[in-house]
């Protein structure tokens, strides 16, 4: 009760933190406004015009840390939507003793929950879980309110904001992107460009939703491709799988443990969940079998959801493949390390090989560069033009004065000059590093790697060629399917094929100690930043320190800062190994990136909640067991940890989804942008920033719920309903954002599935080894044996399916691409292939729309490409077709 007392009494404080959160956000809405879509600006806003070039060096400083104001950001509006509980919640329990407050720490953990989830997107909640303690239904029940409230809360603000015109390019920034949509504030009266004024709109406030259902799945294929379709369906399958078992498990297993009084003669603490679970059930009972029975059922179940699925989704990328329009990388194949010759460049090389062993279908090349510099002058001349662009608006606004800046670090100090000269003269300076490194590229044999996008006729030619060896030394004329042009990875295509094996190596041991060893850097900067070491490194805080309301900040919130801070950034640090490691796609560096962060939280999240202790803790601990007392170690503790769980769906998933449709901070950078930094509509369109779905992260994050479902399914079914309540929800708020929102930047037709369908085999067995082990401590050793063979089905059932279907996903049938090639040829008999495959893989840098310089760089290009010498190589007389490029005959 003094916990609920202190509560009123530091209401004020909420109060003075919601007045704060408010005061922060209200002023992007107004500059807005008074922006009127930076057109007219001198009218409506003069003073802006008027501010001294001293301070345009913030522009430049707002983008660079952008990603560290964001988290701010998030942080803010974390606050602002739990001021009424979380502030004096933690201000209370961080008074009083933790063994005489449980319920009020729970209450705290489960608030301060969504506060993180805010603050971290996403991340870990690896110690939350040092802080649950035993809830009762009751806490279970004022933690779904509270989630309830949370998601209520997000979701009315998503339904006023997106109705405004002022937040039309946020909210549905694809359909201006494809060009579909126009600003609604162009028209109209002047309120109603930026309010909207149709009261009738603000009671549907929940209509996105059935319009998110409505369009079918063929629709949404065209519309975002298949690659977000299947992301789609990964949410549907979590429903097949858990609503059944859920009603099943409620139906048989949650009468059978209800129905015993084990818990009740015991001296033990525990809740109304535990009576729930299998906890409840004595030793040696032969209540036992009926969760033996059901993991069988459950298992086969999901096997069978799963084998039907991935059927499903293979029939879907098979289909799509063959009726989608004509695309390059259909018709292309990467070949790699390429062996060096003296007598030829590795262009004629590569020409010269495919016209001896691929003469009917071969059709051009284009080599590979190293353009990784001329890339950076590119993007250097980029934002140098983006400067030039906006002093030369303003002064056309203000011809009285020409604008000027500081040369030095930020535009804080040096000369000050012309800006408008200034930045001519660095774009002329760049302009000329370019061309002089475009000579370097093109003519250099140094810059030309071992590596070339070869394209075929056919695709039947192109399956042959990316699917067979080339060479009788199995190491060299590598070939692989190329990517979609989109998808190319350019910055990797410089890496050295042969040092591949050695980064990935460094990387894997690299990964190794992040996942084991992160918390020690993390805990050094912990023990800083408590009071203790606070007042030793500063003893002249002291007195500041011991205040109650400062002391009770520090101790609730500055420990976790350093962990939340490497939680936000691991998501970016998994992509950086990933890049480091030399994957040439983005799809492909997303899928290793979502590899490692699934392992990541199983180790930190899963165990790591279940097992109290670091993962190294972890680690020591496993090494000192013998390999079957394992799953004993972690059996025993699952059940106790349910309640945990519980929580962090509510918070991650409930809560979490909410916040995803909201885009908070998509809406004040795009308003942050405009105002600041956007000067034509092309700027307008990169500071919609639709992002995708973010496979690498999201992904990884749904697997951990299949997991926990899984896992609990036969240990605690409590848990499973608010599973089904997260699929359901996220299936209909992405559902949402991939029509509206989502802009994927790739088309890899859903070659990720196998990975989705191999993470979910893997915790199906851990879920039954797991259940072994709990079994094993409740002496039923009958049981046991019966329990050996579902991990051997399993896997065995994992095999046939990576047999039956996933060539699907690695390999072309021959059959639908001489299908696929013979309709072409009848319909467009004509077709060009060759000039619709001449440029398609050439470097972004020497066919950019932003360059002035790419259109004569591509015309150079194209000259340069037929300028092939005849070949000098004593092989050449085996050729038995000429040089379609020297017209030479053989010999």
């Amino acid at each position: 009760m003094s916990c609920v007392r202190e509560r009123f009494v530091t209401a004020n404080q909420s109060v003075i933190l919601f007045g704060l959160s408010l005061a922060f956000t209200t002023p992007f809405a107004l500059l807005e406004v008074l922006n009127l879509g930076n057109t007219n600006m001198e009218d409506t806003f003069p003073v802006w015009l008027e501010t001294p070039p001293t301070l345009l060096w913030q522009f430049d400083l707002l983008r660079s840390v952008e990603k560290l104001l964001s988290t701010f950001l998030l942080v803010v509006s974390a606050r602002f939507l739990s001021f009424l509980s979380l502030s004096s919640l933690r201000i209370c329990c961080a008074r009083q003793d933790d063994q005489k407050n449980k319920s009020c720490h729970e209450v705290l953990v489960l608030i301060s929950g969504f506060d993180v989830k805010m603050e971290i997107q996403r991340s870990s909640f690896v110690f939350l879980s040092w802080h649950m303690l035993m809830a009762s239904l009751a806490d279970i029940g004022l933690a779904a309110a509270i989630n309830i409230l949370s998601a209520f809360a997000f979701l009315l603000a998503f339904a006023i904001f997106r109705i405004q015109p002022i937040n039309d390019r946020v909210y549905f920034p694809k359909w201006y992107l494809k060009g579909l949509r126009s600003s609604p504030l162009q028209a109209g009266v002047f309120v109603s460009k930026f309010v909207n004024l149709d009261f009738k709109s603000y009671i549907r406030f929940l209509s996105w939703m059935p319009a998110a259902l409505q369009m079918p799945e063929p629709e949404l294929i065209d519309h975002a491709g298949l690659d977000s379709a299947v992301y789609l369906r990964i949410y549907l399958l979590g429903l097949k799988i858990f609503v059944p078992i859920a009603f099943l498990a409620f139906s048989v297993m949650v009468p059978v443990n209800w129905t015993n009084n084990t818990l009740e003669r015991s001296n033990l603490t525990y809740s109304e969940i535990d009576k729930l679970s299998i906890s409840n059930i004595p030793t040696g009972s032969n209540r036992f079998w009926t969760h033996l029975v059901m993991a069988y059922a459950f298992t086969f179940w999901t096997c069978y959801i799963l084998k039907r699925e991935y059927q499903i989704v293979a029939t879907m990328r098979l289909h799509f493949l063959a009726s989608e329009r004509r695309r390059p990388d259909q018709f292309t194949v990467l070949v790699r390390n390429v062996p060096p010759d003296p007598d030829e460049s590795v262009n004629e090389l590569v020409e010269h090989f495919f016209l001896v062993n691929h003469p009917d279908h071969y059709l051009t090349q284009q080599v590979v560069h190293n353009a990784k510099k001329l890339s950076s002058l590119v993007s250097k001349k980029k934002k140098k033009q983006n400067w030039l662009d906006y002093y030369e608006l303003k002064y056309s606004r203000n011809q009285s004065t020409r604008p000027s800046k500081k040369t030095g670090f930020l535009g804080l100090c040096g000369d000050r000059v012309d800006a408008i000269d200034f930045y001519t003269a660095e774009i002329n300076k760049l302009s000329e590093e370019i061309e002089l490194e475009k000579d370097k590229v093109t003519k250099n044999p140094k810059y030309v790697m071992p590596a070339a996008f070869v394209s075929f006729r056919t695709r039947w030619g192109a399956a042959v060629c990316a699917q067979t060896q080339q060479s009788r030394n199995p190491t060299e004329w590598l070939t692989e399917w190329a990517p979609e042009p989109r998808d190319v990875y350019w910055d990797n295509m410089a890496i050295p094929y042969v040092s591949l094996t050695i980064r990935r190596l460094i990387i894997a041991v690299a990964f190794f100690f992040l996942t084991f060893f992160f918390m020690i850097p993390i805990a050094f900067v912990q023990s800083l930043a408590n009071i203790e070491g606070i007042e030793k490194a500063a003893p002249f805080l002291k007195s500041f320190i011991e205040m109650k309301f400062i002391k009770s900040f520090i101790q609730g919130f500055l420990p976790g800062i350093a962990l939340k801070i490497f939680l936000i950034f691991l998501p970016s640090i998994l992509m950086v190994m990933s890049k480091f490691e030399g994957f040439i796609s983005t799809s492909a560096l997303e899928r290793r990136a979502a590899t490692r962060y699934y392992i990541f939280q199983f180790i930190n999240v899963f165990l790591g909640s279940i097992i109290t202790g670091t993962a190294f803790q972890q680690l020591d601990k496993f090494i000192h067991q013998s390999a079957n007392e394992i799953p004993i170690t972690i059996g025993v503790s699952i059940p106790m940890k349910a309640t945990f769980f519980i929580t962090y769906i509510m918070v991650d998933g409930w809560a979490g989804c909410a916040g995803e449709i909201l885009r908070l901070k998509p809406l004040i950078f795009y308003h942050l942008k405009n105002f600041f930094l956007v000067k034509t509509e092309k700027d307008r369109e990169e500071a919609m920033d639709p992002g995708t779905f973010g496979f690498n992260t999201g992904e990884p994050q749904i697997q951990l719920y299949f997991l926990l479902g899984l896992v609990y399914a036969v240990v605690t079914p409590f848990l499973l309903p608010y599973i089904i309540v997260f699929f359901g929800f996220a299936y209909v708020v992405y559902r949402h954002q991939i029509i509206n929102v989502y802009n994927q930047e790739y088309e890899s037709a859903a070659a990720f599935w196998p990975d989705v369908h191999g993470r979910i085999i893997f915790a199906l067995v851990i879920s039954q080894l797991l259940l072994m082990g709990l079994l094993s401590t409740k002496e039923a050793a009958n049981s046991t044996p019966l329990l050996i063979t579902l991990p051997v089905l399993t896997i065995s059932f994992h095999l046939y399916c990576k047999g039956r279907y996933e060539p699907a996903f690695i390999k072309h049938p021959l059959q639908e691409a001489m299908k696929k090639d013979t309709l072409e040829r009848a319909r467009e008999p004509n077709f060009n292939l060759k000039e619709f495959l001449q440029n398609a893989y050439i470097h972004p840098v020497f066919k950019g729309d932003d360059d002035s310089d790419s259109e004569v760089m591509s015309e150079k290009w194209e000259e340069q490409e037929p300028v092939v010498v005849q070949t000098k190589r004593q092989s050449r007389r085996n050729t038995p077709l000429p040089s379609k490029h020297s017209g030479s005959l053989s010999p």
